[in-house]
Parts: C-alpha cells; sequence; structure tokens
C-alpha cells in the first residue's frame, strides 16, 4: 500500500511501541500507588511530562496528557472560556472559520451555554483574516483559538503574531486574552516553542507524529485560569481526572522526541516530494487546481481539486489500486460533505466536492510518489466518464 494520508494518522514508531511494552506487561502499576510499582508507573509518567516539555519549550507542570487531540481542544477552550468567565473577566470567544471539527463543535457548543463567540474567516490562502481579528476583539473577550496548522490544507497560522496583538490589547485595555492553538498537525514539520509563540494553551495529538491513538498533550500556561472538563480524582495537577494510560503517555513522549529532532532536514526531503507530485499532477492531469498556500504551510500536506467528479469516488478507486488519499478531514468522512475549510477558502462549490488530500510522511519515497503519478491520471479519467 501507498500510505498518503498521514494527515489523518500515522503509524505507530517502533521505538514507541518498545517503550510502551513494558507498561502493558509488568509494568503495570497505577500511579496513584505507594508501593514500588505504582511509584515505578508515576516515575515513567514524570519522566515523559520532562520529555514534553523539553520538547515544546514549557515547564514540566504546565504539561497534561489527555486522551487525544479532541480532549485537549475541548478542555483548552471549555476549561479557559468557564473559568475566565466565572472570574468575571467576560464572555466572549474568538475562533476561526478553518478549525477542526473539535474546535468547531467546542465553539458550537460554548455558544449553547451563552457565550458571544465570533469566527474570523481566511482569504484563498487560507490564512485568517487579521483585520478580522482585531476587530473581533473587545472589553469581554476571554479567549481566542486558532490552529497553528490546517489539517486540510496545511496552511500555517501567524500564531505569534496573533499572541503580539493579544499582548498589545491587554496593556491598552488592561484585560488579558488567553490564546489557545491547535497544533496537532504541527509536530515533525515544524519547531514548536510555546514561549516564541506566545500562547497559553496548545492541543497535541500522538497518533499524528507517531504515537498511539488515545493518548494526547495540552500544554496550559502556569497561572492561566482553568476549569476541568472532567471531574474525579486529583490526577494532573487536579486538572484531569482518571487513571493516567502509563504505556499511551510513555509512547507519546517517546514519539514527540523523535518527531521533533531532525524536523528540519525531515521537512526538506518531504518538500520536495510534495512538490514533485503537486507538479506531476498538474502536468498530467487537466482540471486540477492546487487549494491552498504551497509556501507558508506544513511540506507534507496537498490538496487539490479535480473538476469534474466527486472525490469520494476517486478516493475509492485509487484505494482499489493500493493508494491510499483523503477526500478531506478523516474525522468527519463518515458524513461527506463539502471541505468546511475550502468554502471557507471560496473555493467554487463545484471543485471543493472533487478535493483530494495527499498528505505525505517520512517514510514516503520517490517511487511511490512516481507510482501515483503513473496511476492517478487514468483513474481522474475514468471517474469523469461515469460521473
Amino acid at each position: 500500500m501507498i500510505y498518503l494520508d498521514h494527515a489523518a494518522t500515522t503509524q505507530l514508531r517502533a521505538e514507541a511501541r518498545e517503550a510502551m511494552l513494558p507498561f502493558l506487561g509488568e509494568r503495570f502499576g497505577n500511579p496513584s500507588g505507594l508501593y514500588r510499582v505504582g511509584r515505578d508507573a508515576q516515575e515513567a509518567v514524570d519522566a515523559a511530562r520532562r520529555t514534553v516539555a523539553e520538547c515544546i519549550g514549557a515547564r514540566p507542570p504546565e504539561v497534561l496528557f489527555t486522551s487525544g487531540g479532541t480532549e485537549s481542544i475541548n478542555a483548552a477552550m471549555l476549561g479557559i472560556a468557564y473559568a475566565m468567565r466565572r472570574a468575571g473577566a467576560g464572555n466572549h470567544v474568538i475562533t476561526s472559520a478553518i478549525e477542526h471539527h473539535a474546535g468547531l463543535h467546542a465553539a458550537q457548543h460554548l455558544e449553547e451555554l451563552g457565550f458571544d463567540v465570533t469566527t474570523i474567516g481566511c482569504d484563498a490562502a487560507g490564512k485568517v483574516s487579521i483585520d478580522e481579528f482585531v476587530r473581533a476583539l473587545r472589553p469581554g473577550t476571554v479567549l481566542a483559538s486558532v490552529m497553528l496548522a490546517n489539517n486540510e490544507a496545511g496552511t500555517i497560522q501567524p500564531i505569534a503574531g496573533l499572541a503580539a496583538i493579544l499582548r498589545e490589547f491587554a496593556e491598552r485595555a488592561g484585560h488579558r486574552v488567553a490564546l489557545h492553538t491547535d497544533a496537532v498537525q504541527a509536530p515533525g514539520w515544524m519547531r514548536l516553542d510555546v514561549e516564541e509563540l506566545g500562547i497559553d494553551a496548545l492541543s497535541l495529538s500522538s497518533h499524528k507524529f507517531g504515537g498511539p491513538k488515545g493518548s494526547g498533550v495540552l500544554y496550559l500556561r502556569r497561572a492561566t485560569p482553568f476549569r476541568p472538563l472532567i471531574h474525579g480524582g486529583g490526577q494532573e495537577m487536579q486538572k484531569r481526572a482518571g487513571t493516567e494510560n502509563v504505556a499511551g503517555i510513555v509512547g507519546t513522549a517517546t514519539a514527540l522526541r523523535l518527531a521533533a529532532e531532525g524536523h528540519a532536514e525531515r521537512s526538506a526531503r518531504v518538500r520536495a516530494l510534495r512538490d514533485r507530485l503537486r507538479d506531476g499532477i498538474l502536468a498530467t492531469v487537466a482540471d486540477a487546481q492546487v487549494n491552498g498556500c504551497q509556501v507558508d504551510c506544513v511540506p507534507n500536506n496537498l490538496n487539490i481539486s479535480f473538476g469534474g467528479l466527486e472525490s469520494d469516488v476517486l478516493v475509492r478507486r485509487l484505494d482499489e489500486r493500493g493508494i491510499a488519499v483523503s477526500s478531506g478531514s478523516a474525522c468527519s468522512n463518515s458524513t461527506w460533505e463539502p471541505s468546511h475549510v475550502l468554502m471557507a477558502m471560496g473555493v467554487p462549490i463545484r471543485r471543493a466536492v472533487g478535493s483530494v488530500r495527499f498528505s505525505l510522511g517520512e517514510t514516503t519515497t520517490a517511487a511511490e510518489i512516481d507510482e501515483v503519478l503513473r496511476v492517478l491520471p487514468a483513474e481522474v479519467a475514468a471517474v469523469r466518464v461515469t460521473a
């Protein structure tokens, strides 16, 4: 199989698997236990926390482990917004139209709970509107949540710039606005440093960078107002109740460390392969159009619209030829509809329904790209005939 859907999930790294195995066997302790096997588990969690903190430029107590990116995003948005409103800071939240469904639906839930939510748009490249962001700010704003790298078009957002705007707003208005970013698509492809980004919260999903499914990370800057989403025991500094998934946490830390190492070299190699794929498609397939920017974006993502077809049909045909790609966000494929990201970018609906996402990984080879380029033109032509 030629797997080009790494934005949906990645294969578990061998090193992560090996690191996890002892905690699925003889090192089975509950980190809350005071006896030896429990202390061993807690030491493993603490070591993983230090590793993750080092990878993102944070302090270990600012790193919380969760069940995945969706929980981290929901915990950040709901937890910060709840706490700020409870403190009397305000009732207004800003987000963008191109967020992952976890962020979009969390924002919708905040609206149901009485929050006022402003959704800012983006340009044709998928870059959020700075002007709209500035205009949306007001004294009652408590939280802004904008993703770092888009999961469908790959566009990198100016998070550090948004943070600077919020600092200036705080100095001028005397009112702090917390900033959260969904960084799920970033590890392995770009440097992650929470201080450089200037953020208060950041969400990660382990299986996007070679870690296990069911494990995630939430960075929460020290002193950021936060109300826990999950209640129970006092785990994760009393911010996320529930017995820790020790094996998953250890695997997450191992995978994130490996993803952070050599990201510049990895990105350069994969970017060249992506450009080879893009140029080959545009040269051999008529009525194909790249969606989004190909410069200020993660290097592994290529979103192309093929005119005169519906992408789910093409995706199924390519699967029969041993090529795995996506017709959009993998988290929403069970209820297929035109991508909300592409629609926000102004892509006409007739082109949006024909969009395919090719997302490469560090194991992708030139031979695989060439095979896709050999197979794709005939498959596109065949789908168009039956459309």
